[in-house]
């Protein structure tokens, strides 16, 4: 068994050595058109993969302060090219968007087809363009979001009443489990009108599980991202769970549909007026399949994205309890202690809103952004970026640039009161919805869930670490995934005040 094993690793090996050597002497024959950018010098074979480490993102800012903030990496076969500064990003996101605005599709993202159907992933085309008008004209318009915030809120109103319970006994909360479910549950509300994060429901645990077991695996190092010639084989079997994840969530949405199609036969016309209904009401604009491919999307990345930002929040806040007793103080004389909050209170809490932005500016939820791709060569600050090479944007690293921000690695709110720069692509020091045409479209309906859920755990109460830790002594440490997550979960305990 042993010698059988060696043997398939010599041919691998040997197979990729023979595939990487014809690519390198097919790039040296290729003419470009300038320098190619700055970078490390990579290692035959696996290039520049054990720069990577587990914490990509501070990796490679730690690179780009070698070697510019525009840097050429070579991963596996994979040309790479990784931009740290906002001047730079603009250059590609703004100034050039059109040549990079397609995108280099992990494998993991190939099961069912789902890079065939979802907006994230899709070149731009006819199709993307229709899903795009469609997120923007009829799911995520101001008029949509608030003719059902009345779901909404009564999701926040069980957030506050499992607060307000756990502060009785002195009970603990996984502040990033309850910020998920509490998305998940806004989410749904908003998309389905029902409850998905009831715990006692069977359906409920499995589409948690789901979520989770997605996000873990598109999280994964995947040699089919370094080396294209192993997607075939699927080595570590990614993609093979990841087809396993989507046909059951497939299923799960496909079944809403159904039981929503039969309500609307039965009664002669939609009844709910939510997402669903909508995107029901214009099926000639969209099919059956392209539905429950956005829904895949906007659960499996929205739920776990808004609740990493949360939690990150919450635990800036518990680390900084000068900025929390701000932050409660606004909210005490904007609405009233024994109010809760609502959608258009947000508008007159400028110091939740600044919170929230410096939470993304210090722990971007995607911290480099989705891959893109150049579709030709293109001059960049007077580097040529090649034809077909992976494009990265380390916001993470833009969110920390010393020559952008003052203090940088502080937290410190203040900086946005009385500024203009906001998160919606417009200023390029701060994008965590990236920029450009490829923007996130849910962001409206996302910077909504996070300014009530945040306003709502903080909101008349205060908060210890469990087991008497001191705010000063926390673990402030991230682990890097699909998502930047904390290295250990906050769990604290809600105090009334």
């Amino acid at each position: 068994m042993d010698i059988i094993f060696s043997c398939i690793l010599w041919f691998l090996s040997t197979w990729i050595f023979v595939l990487a050597l014809r690519s390198v002497i097919a790039g040296g024959r290729k003419a470009t058109s300038g320098e190619l950018p700055p970078g490390p010098t990579p290692f035959p074979i696996i290039g520049n993969l054990l720069k990577l480490g587990d914490k990509p993102h501070k990796s490679l800012a730690n690179l780009a302060k070698i070697h510019g903030p525009i840097m050429r990496l070579k991963l596996g076969q994979v040309t790479t090219i990784v931009i740290s500064s906002a001047t730079v990003a603009k250059e590609i996101l703004q100034n050039h968007d059109l040549s990079f605005c397609n995108r280099t599709v992990p494998d993991a993202l190939l099961a069912k087809h789902h890079d065939e159907f979802a907006m994230p992933w899709l070149p731009v085309s006819t199709a993307w363009r229709n899903l795009r008008k469609i997120s923007n004209s009829h799911i995520f318009t101001t008029q949509k979001l608030d003719a059902n915030q009345s779901l909404r809120r009564e999701k926040i109103q069980q957030l506050l009443t499992h607060v307000q319970e756990s502060c009785r006994v002195g009970k603990a909360i996984d502040i990033g489990q309850a910020a998920f479910n509490t998305t998940l549950n806004l989410l749904s509300s908003t998309v389905f009108s029902v409850d998905l994060a009831d715990p006692s429901s069977e359906t409920t645990r499995e589409f948690k599980k789901l979520v989770w077991s997605i996000m873990e695996e598109a999280g994964k190092p995947n040699l089919g991202d370094y080396f294209p010639v192993l997607r075939k084989i699927d080595l570590q079997g990614i993609r093979r769970r990841m087809e396993i994840h989507f046909g059951k969530m497939l299923d799960l949405f496909d079944g809403m549909i159904e039981q929503r199609l039969k309500q609307i036969q039965v009664h002669g016309s939609a009844v709910t007026k939510d997402m669903l209904d909508t995107l029901l009401n214009i099926s000639e604009e969209i099919d059956r399949n392209q539905i429950k491919h956005l829904f895949l999307d906007l659960f499996a990345a929205g739920t776990d994205t808004t609740s990493s930002t949360l939690e990150w929040a919450m635990t800036e806040l518990i680390h900084n309890p000068e900025a929390l007793s701000k932050a409660r103080l606004e909210l005490e004389q904007t609405i009233g202690k024994d109010n809760q909050i609502e959608e258009s209170d947000i508008s007159r809490l400028p110091y939740l809103q600044a919170i929230v932005k410096e939470t993304f500016r210090l722990h971007p939820p995607v911290p480099l952004l989705l891959p893109r791709k150049a579709s030709s060569d293109v001059e960049i600050c007077s580097y040529n970026v090649p034809e077909g090479a992976q494009v990265l944007v380390n916001v993470w690293a833009i969110g920390r640039d010393g020559s952008t921000w003052n203090d940088p690695n502080s937290f410190v709110p203040e900086r946005f009161l009385g500024s203009d720069v906001d998160v919606r692509g417009r200023n390029f020091e701060l994008i965590p919805f990236g920029a450009g045409r490829r923007i996130c479209p849910g962001l409206p309906l996302a910077m909504r869930m996070l300014y009530l859920i945040l306003g709502t755990l903080i909101h008349s109460f205060d908060w210890k670490l469990e087991g008497g830790v001191k705010p000063e002594k926390m673990d402030m440490d991230d682990k890097f995934g699909i998502t930047l997550q904390r290295a250990q979960p906050l769990r604290a305990v809600p105090v009334a005040i």
